[in-house]
């Protein structure tokens, strides 16, 4: 399939589940993850004019791509982020979605505070319970926006999580309700500045059950960018 035909099928796929959980086409936000594509299908996503998000996982891999086309799209930092790469990211990236613990926290506010800038971030969140993956255990993460309350250069607009990979999508649900059931239970406490919004979740295999359990971000890679290079 070509690059169009990829992102027509995905967009009558999103609205067809859309569709189904009686929501709004607009409410849902793509990230094309570029991460296993070349420079020159990074430049063609970017030129399309639906595509705006681009998702890297790992700087080392997007450097290249954001010297050369950082002033188009919006950049989303998706993977496990080190402390020590926070210097690298921080002024890149408009969105970090793997927040999950601390001391990155208080990282990313001390950089942030130094470039005066808000620093939009997602919480990452286990919910599958998964020892292979990163993110912060659900019922620790009250305490976690707790610690973080004072800090006045770190935003939090959502959370985010990854389910396991599953043959059956519809097996991925429970996470995905899990993950809006602590969004909703967190905006009760009143935790943050203002109510979290937005659910980072959903990926190839899944983004429709994701979708129909309220997610707003999905990070499409090999079903949106294809696999092959250039």
């Amino acid at each position: 399939m070509t690059l169009q035909e990829r992102i027509d099928d995905v967009e009558l796929r999103i609205s067809q589940a859309c569709l189904r959980s009686g929501r709004s086409r607009e409410e849902v936000h793509v990230i094309a993850v570029t991460k296993y594509v070349s420079m020159d299908m990074t430049a063609k996503v970017l030129n399309h004019h639906k595509l705006i998000h681009i998702g890297e996982s790992r700087w080392q891999d997007a450097q290249a791509k954001w010297n050369e086309l950082g002033h188009q799209g919006i950049w989303h930092f998706i993977g496990h982020l080190q402390t020590n790469k926070v210097k690298d990211v921080i002024d890149k990236f408009e969105y970090i979605h793997s927040l999950d613990r601390f001391s990155l926290a208080q990282e990313l506010e001390k950089k942030a505070e130094a470039l005066n800038k808000e620093v939009q971030v997602f919480v990452q969140v286990n919910i599958s319970g998964e020892d292979t993956k990163y993110g912060i255990q659900p019922d620790k993460v009250a305490d976690f926006l707790r610690a973080i309350q004072d800090f006045t250069h770190v935003k939090v607009v959502g959370l985010m999580t990854m389910a396991p990979f599953e043959g059956d999508a519809e097996d991925t649900r429970p996470v995905f309700r899990g993950l809006r059931e602590l969004r909703d239970d967190l905006n009760r406490q009143a935790l943050t500045r203002e109510p979290i919004e937005d659910l980072s979740m959903g990926m190839s295999n899944d983004f429709e059950v994701a979708i129909e359990e309220g997610s707003t971000w999905v990070r499409l890679g090999t079903i949106l960018v294809g696999k092959e290079e250039g």
